[in-house]
C-alpha cells in the first residue's frame, strides 16, 4: 500500500500536480488546501486576505477527483468564505480531501475539528478553523486495517511555536486517531501540522506510540524552491509498527506546490 501526503497549495501548480498525482496514484492521498466551489464553472478564482494574494484552482477537488477516477473521493470542509473573480465575489469551500483506491474499502471514518469549529459565513480570523479527516480500510494483500487519518495544522501569523491551541489540536488529532483505529490496526498519522521538530505536537504522539518519519529518515525538511520563508519542515508522517515501512521518501522533484508530497510504502 502507498499513501501519500501533499498539501495542495490550492491548486496553484495543478498543471503539474494533476499529472503527478494520476502518474503516481497512491493507494490513499491525504490531501491539504483543497478548494471546492460548488457554484462556479470558473477554472480559476483569487484568494485575497490583506496584502495576501493567491490563485485558487476554483474546483480543485474536482480536478483531483478527475485525475484519480478510480479513488473514491471525500471533501471534508473546514470553511466556507469568498473567493474571487475579478470585482465577483464567489461562495467557495476551503479544506481537506482523501482520496482512496476502490480495491481497499473503507469500513470506517472519523471527521472532526482540531481548532475551532466549521465556520459557515467567512474564512474568520487568524488562527482559522482547522479539520481532521481519517478513514479506516481493508488491506487485502497484508490482511489487515489500516487506520490513515490527516490534519491541517492551525497557521499561525506569530510562528510555529508552540501554543496552548496547538497542544489542544495536537489531542483532538489523538484522540480522532483512536476513536478510529481498532487494536491491531495499523496506523498511520499525517499533514501539514505547521509545527518544528522539536514541537509539543510530535512529543504527544511519539507518547501515543506513533513514530515521526521525516525526521528520523534524515530528510531536511518538506518545503521547496517556492516556499521562501525560514523554516522547512511542515509536514510529518508518523506509524505505530515502524517494521512494517517498506519505503519511505520526501519528494523534492518535481515540484508540485510550495510543499514536498511524502510517500510511505507499507
Amino acid at each position: 500500500m502507498k499513501i501519500m501526503c501533499l498539501n495542495g497549495w490550492g491548486g496553484k501548480l495543478h498543471d503539474v500536480m494533476l499529472p503527478y498525482l494520476a502518474a503516481t496514484a497512491p493507494d490513499v492521498l491525504c490531501l491539504q488546501e483543497v478548494v471546492h466551489s460548488p457554484t462556479s464553472e470558473k477554472d480559476w478564482l483569487t484568494y485575497r486576505d490583506g496584502d495576501h494574494v493567491l490563485p485558487q484552482r476554483a474546483n480543485l477537488f474536482r480536478d483531483v477527483a478527475s485525475a484519480l477516477p478510480d479513488h473514491v473521493a471525500i471533501f471534508c470542509p473546514a470553511a466556507q468564505g469568498v473567493l474571487w473573480d475579478g470585482d465577483v465575489s464567489i461562495s467557495s469551500q476551503w479544506g481537506l480531501a482523501t482520496f482512496v483506491h476502490r480495491s481497499f474499502p473503507i469500513i470506517g471514518q472519523v471527521q472532526g475539528f482540531v481548532h475551532k469549529d466549521y465556520s459557515p459565513s467567512g474564512f474568520g480570523d487568524h488562527p482559522r478553523s482547522r479539520s481532521a479527516h481519517g478513514v479506516r480500510v481493508w488491506d487485502y494483500d497484508a490482511d489487515r486495517a489500516v487506520s490513515v487519518t490527516q490534519m491541517h495544522g492551525l497557521r499561525d501569523l506569530a510562528g510555529k511555536m508552540d501554543t496552548p491551541e496547538r497542544l489542544e489540536q495536537a489531542h483532538r488529532l489523538r484522540d480522532l486517531s483512536s476513536q478510529l483505529a481498532e487494536p491491531d490496526d495499523l496506523m498511520v498519522i499525517c499533514g501539514d501540522f505547521n509545527v518544528e521538530p522539536d514541537s509539543e505536537t510530535l512529543s504527544i504522539l511519539a507518547a501515543a506510540g506513533m513514530t515521526e518519519l521525516v525526521t528520523t529518515h534524515g530528510f531536511k525538511g518538506t518545503r521547496n524552491s517556492h516556499y521562501r520563508k525560514p523554516g522547512r519542515f511542515a509536514d510529518y508522517m508518523l506509524i505505530n509498527t515502524q517494521d512494517t515501512v517498506k519505503g519511505f521518501d520526501v519528494i523534492y522533484d518535481p515540484e508540485v506546490s510550495d510543499h514536498c508530497p511524502i510517500i510511505l510504502e507499507v
